[in-house]
């Protein structure tokens, strides 16, 4: 199957009619995503006179994972689009599980990103020891020839939110190419398939924050979560059909353990904290 033609999504902004769009439209497959290590197609979905380009990824076209044995890549994907909604951040495109051309799997809107579709303008390397003003510091990278720079992150809170719901999906896999900043000056974050583990799995690029108090907001909004994880609320009820009552289990622990530290997570030493490839 050839590389996608780009087509940007027409009358469908993100929200609640996008996600209907995407759940009940005609999935029309218009090509494969070469980059992707797992199958994802390039498709349009058109509903009640309403089109947009998106993404499927079929449970069929999964690999298997040693370490992520149970569910599939996509109910996690949808999973964490259904935590990003009930912080209201909207951090994540909306995303459903649903029958596809070649069977169930992850559809989610396609989000056109401003620069060059990787957060080039989030992430910077520096000839210097410590980040200037308006950079948070991640670490040391080799740039060839034994020269070394210093890799950073921009000092933005739309980053800091990614990283708190990062921190409780626990996402093994927060890469750079993973950012998507639109032109309205909003910040998504894709590929969630490697989350929700009940082993500390925090693999991420936005460790600038690390050790740091977090915001009186964000705290705000992790009690709201909270109380949205407990036994019978909806968001529990929806996610307990998406991931184990293990990994329920687990993101609530998470939660709890955000708000009694109050302070952003930091690297334990017992899983690489900084993905590869970083972007």
């Amino acid at each position: 199957m050839s590389a996608p033609e780009r087509i940007p999504p027409r009358n469908v902004t993100p929200g609640a009619a996008s996600a209907e769009l995407l759940a009940q439209g005609e999935l029309t497959v218009r090509g494969r995503i070469r980059e992707a290590s797992n199958a994802a197609l390039f498709c349009t979905v058109a509903y009640d006179g309403q089109e947009a380009a998106c993404v499927y990824k079929p449970v069929a076209g999964e690999r298997p994972l040693w370490d992520f044995p149970d569910g599939t890549l996509a109910a996690r994907e949808v999973a964490a689009y259904e935590v990003s909604e009930a912080t209201g951040w909207g951090l994540v495109p909306p995303t459903v599980l649903r029958d596809g051309p070649y069977g169930e799997g992850m559809v989610q809107l396609w989000v056109e990103a401003t620069a060059d579709d990787t957060g080039a303008e989030l992430l910077a390397l520096l000839d210097a020891e410590e980040p200037g003003p308006g950079w948070k510091a991640i670490g040391f990278a080799e740039v060839g020839r034994g020269r070394t720079a210093l890799l950073v992150h921009a000092d933005d809170e739309r980053l800091r939110r990614l990283a708190v719901l990062d921190a409780v999906i626990n996402n093994a896999d927060r890469k750079g190419g993973h950012l998507l900043p639109t032109p309205d000056g909003h910040l998504y974050g894709i590929d969630h398939g490697v989350t929700f583990h009940v082993e500390n799995k925090l693999r991420t690029l936005l460790w600038g924050w690390a050790g740091e108090p977090l915001p009186p907001d964000v705290l705000g909004v992790l009690e709201s979560l909270q109380d949205a994880l407990t036994d019978g609320a909806p968001l529990a009820t929806r996610l307990s059909g998406l991931i184990t009552a293990s990994e329920l289990h687990a993101t609530r622990a998470r939660v709890n353990a955000l708000l009694t530290s109050a302070t952003h997570p930091e690297p334990t030493g017992d899983w690489p904290a900084i993905p590869w490839p970083p972007v």
